[in-house]
C-alpha cells in the first residue's frame, strides 16, 4: 500500500529521487542497497512514462555504430566514434547482465537486418560492426550472428515478404532480447528498494522550496490524486530524474535554469501477422534512412519507431492518424506482400525520449549525461538525461557513486536483488484501474481489454482499496478514456464509447 502522505511530514532523507521511471527506480534501489536513507516519488505511477512507451529493446548497440550518411562521418568526427563505442559497450554489458540476472523479464527473438546492394551499408560494414560488438560484449550472452543467403530468405515465413528480394546481398541474423514488461521492471526495482529500507510513493509531486547547508533541501510533496494538505520533507541530496519533465521542474525553482532535454517522439503500431512469423523480427532503415523495426510482441508484432521533435502535452502523448498512416506506408514498403491496412492495427503507443539538449546536435544527443546543477544555483542536486531503458543499472551505479563522493551512508549496506519475486504479480502501490491493467497485470498490453477483464480488475482493486460502486464506475470510465486517447488504433478512436453509448 502507498504510505499516507501525512506520514512523511518532517522526515529527513539522505537522497530524494524525483522520477520513478526505470532509471529512477533502479537508482533508488542501488542507493538503498548502498546504505542511504532514500525516498523515491513520481507524480504518476512508477514506470508509466517513457519507460513503458519505449521500443522495449534490450538491444546490442548496433544502432550506435551506424555512422550516419557515410563511414567518413566517423573519420571526420572521431569523438562521435568514441561516444558510439562507449554507448555500444554499455549496451552489450547491460544486455548480458540483464539476461543473466532477470531472464524472466526478457524475451529472446531472432532479429534480421536486410543488406541490399543499393543500401547505405555494405555487407563488410555490417560484418565488422557485429565483430566489434562481439569483441566488446561479455561473451556469455552471445549474438549468434550469421549471414543468411537470399535463397534462405525466400523460404522464411517473415523475411519472404521483404521487398526486392532479388536485390538482397543477404540478411544479417542475430539473437536479440526484449524487455517484455519494462514498467514492471521499474516496479520490481521500487519494491526491492523498499525491502532495502527506502520509502516509495507514486502519484506524488515534488517542489524544491529551499536549501540549507546543514540540512539540505526542503521539498514540498503533494498527493496528485487526493485533495490532502502538502507536506515538507528534507533531503541532503536530490536526484532529478523525471525524464522529459525535467526542464519544467527545474524552471519552477530556477526560471533561468538552462535547457537539459530535447524530446523526440516515438510511435508504435501493433498488428497481427501470420502465426508462422511469431518470434522473428526485422531491424532496418525506412525510406528516410531512419531506424525501422518489426518486432515480435506476444502473439503480435509492432512497427516503429518514429522520431520527430516533440513540444506538445507531455502527459497526453499518442499516435496521430497521420503518424499511423506514415508507419503503415513504411511497413508496407518493407513487407509489401502482407498488404497491411488500418484494420490490422490492434494497439498503438507513443512516448517521448528525454535526449540530452545540445545546441550542436540538432536532434538531441543520445549520450547519457549526469548534470551537476550546482552551477545553476541548485547545490547538492543532480539530473540525468538520455538514459536508455536498457542501461538503467549502469546509470544507477554511476549516480550512486556521485552520491558516495559527497555524503556518507546512514545504514549498513546490502545487495540489490534483481530476480523478480516468485508467484503471481501483485498490485503493490496500485491506485488506479490503469495501474492494475497496464503495470500490475499487463492485461492491457495484449489489446483492448474485454469487459470481463475490466470488471475483474476493478473488483480486485475495490476490495483492496475500499472503493464503492461509484468509484469503480469512475475508474472504469477513466480507463476507457485513457485507452481511447492514448492506446487505441488511431483510426478507431471512440469505438468503445460508440459501443457503450
Amino acid at each position: 500500500m502507498r504510505p499516507h502522505i501525512a506520514s512523511l511530514e518532517g522526515e529527513q532523507f539522505d537522497v530524494v529521487v524525483v522520477g520513478g521511471g526505470i532509471n529512477g527506480a533502479s537508482t533508488a534501489q542501488h542507493l538503498a542497497a548502498a546504505g542511504y536513507k532514500t525516498l523515491i516519488v513520481d507524480k504518476g505511477d512508477f514506470g508509466s512514462g517513457a519507460s513503458a512507451r519505449s521500443s522495449r529493446l534490450l538491444h546490442c548497440g548496433l544502432r550506435y555504430l551506424a555512422p550516419g550518411r557515410s563511414i567518413l562521418d566517423f573519420v571526420r568526427h572521431p569523438t562521435r566514434f568514441l561516444t558510439a563505442l562507449r554507448m555500444a559497450r554499455l549496451a552489450m554489458d547491460a544486455r548480458g547482465e540483464f539476461v543473466r540476472t532477470s531472464s524472466a523479464r526478457t524475451n529472446v527473438m531472432a532479429l534480421h537486418f536486410p543488406i541490399y546492394r543499393d543500401g547505405p551499408y555494405a555487407a563488410w560494414q555490417v560484418d565488422a560492426a557485429f565483430k566489434l560488438l562481439e569483441w566488446m560484449g561479455p561473451g556469455d550472452v552471445p549474438l549468434e550472428y550469421r549471414r543468411m543467403s537470399p535463397s534462405e530468405v525466400r523460404k522464411h515465413p517473415l523475411l519472404g515478404n521483404l521487398r526486392n528480394i532479388d536485390q538482397l546481398v543477404g540478411v544479417a541474423a542475430f539473437s536479440e532480447y526484449q524487455f517484455n514488461w519494462p514498467e514492471r521492471i521499474a516496479l520490481d526495482a521500487v519494491l526491492d528498494a523498499e525491502r532495502l529500507g527506502a520509502t516509495a510513493r507514486n502519484y506524488t509531486s515534488a517542489r524544491l522550496r529551499g536549501f540549507a547547508h546543514d540540512s539540505g533541501w526542503t521539498i514540498e510533496l503533494a498527493d496528485t490524486l487526493q485533495q490532502t494538505a502538502p507536506v515538507e520533507i528534507r533531503g541532503s541530496m536530490i536526484l532529478m530524474m523525471p525524464g522529459v519533465w525535467i526542464d519544467g521542474l527545474l524552471r519552477d525553482v530556477k526560471p533561468q535554469a538552462g535547457r537539459k532535454v530535447f524530446g523526440t517522439k516515438g510511435c508504435h503500431l501493433v498488428v497481427k501477422l501470420p502465426d508462422a512469423c511469431v518470434g522473428a523480427g526485422i531491424a532496418t532503415l525506412n525510406s528516410r534512412n531512419e531506424p525501422l523495426y518489426c518486432i515480435p510482441w506476444k502473439q503480435y508484432h509492432y512497427f516503429g519507431p518514429t522520431e520527430t521533435p516533440y513540444e506538445g502535452d507531455l502527459d497526453r502523448v499518442f499516435v496521430t492518424v497521420e503518424e499511423a498512416d506514415d508507419l503503415l506506408r513504411e511497413a508496407n514498403k518493407l513487407l509489401p506482400a502482407l498488404r497491411l491496412t488500418t484494420s490490422d492495427i490492434r494497439l498503438s503507443w507513443a512516448g517521448v525520449r528525454p535526449l540530452t539538449y545540445d545546441a550542436a546536435v540538432p536532434f538531441g544527443n543520445r549520450s547519457r549525461m549526469i548534470h551537476d546543477l550546482a552551477p545553476e544555483g541548485l547545490p547538492n542536486a543532480w539530473a540525468l538525461t538520455a538514459g536508455p531503458v536498457m542501461t538503467h543499472r549502469s546509470a544507477a551505479r554511476e549516480l550512486t557513486q556521485v552520491v558516495g563522493q559527497r555524503i556518507k551512508t546512514s545504514r549498513s549496506p546490502d545487495s540489490p536483488r534483481y530476480t523478480p519475486r516468485a508467484g503471481r504479480e501483485g498490485s503493490e502501490h496500485a491506485a488506479t484501474l490503469s495501474d492494475e491493467l497496464f503495470r500490475r497485470s499487463g492485461i492491457a498490453w495484449s489489446g483492448e481489454p474485454a469487459d470481463h477483464d475490466l470488471a475483474a480488475a476493478a473488483t480486485e482493486l475495490a476490495t483492496m482499496l475500499g472503493w464503492d460502486d461509484s468509484r469503480v464506475a469512475d475508474e472504469r470510465r477513466r480507463f476507457e478514456i485513457e485507452w481511447d486517447e492514448l492506446y487505441a488504433p488511431p483510426h478507431a478512436r471512440g469505438r468503445r464509447f460508440r459501443r457503450n453509448a
